[in-house]
């Protein structure tokens, strides 16, 4: 059995109990930028993209709590633009991301390049290009629900 254990490489690494609040920001983002990747990518193939989530019912008849899966809307984060060309907002929960001063939208030009231009912004979030950026939307919402 040792023998089998040796072939490992083994460490002393432990589990952190919690992530940091940039790291948590960065994958919710993540998530979401996931499925609008999901998203532009059916729409080029002509096909609906609706992802599914687990909801919990109470049951009309028995009063008894179900879980069903139901299909969840997803709004695009992209459009087409005055003179025809696809843009793109970032969106933390209900704010936009303001890319560069007074900049909240990317030009992707023609919607073949969509695809690339989500799989760009997604390894600018993971490699933390955009911390100071989600940190303030962040700020903002949480504004919103003090009031």
């Amino acid at each position: 059995m040792t023998a089998i254990l040796n072939t490992l490489k083994l460490t002393a690494a432990r589990k952190t109990r919690a992530l940091p609040d940039v790291v948590k920001r960065r994958n919710k983002l993540l998530i979401k930028l996931g499925e609008q990747r999901m998203l532009a990518a059916a729409q080029a193939q002509g096909q609906h993209y609706t992802p599914t989530r687990f909801r919990s019912f109470a049951d009309a008849d028995t009063g008894a709590r179900v879980v069903k899966q139901v299909p969840v809307r997803i709004k695009p984060w992209f459009w087409a633009g005055e003179k025809g060309e696809c843009l793109l907002a970032i969106n933390y929960g209900s704010k936009q991301i303001e890319l560069q001063k007074g900049k909240t939208a990317i030009d992707v030009g023609a919607v073949e390049n969509l695809c690339t231009v989500l799989d760009t912004v997604i390894d600018a979030v993971r490699n933390g290009e955009l911390d100071t950026q989600i940190e303030s939307a962040s700020v903002k919402l949480r504004d919103g629900f003090k009031k």
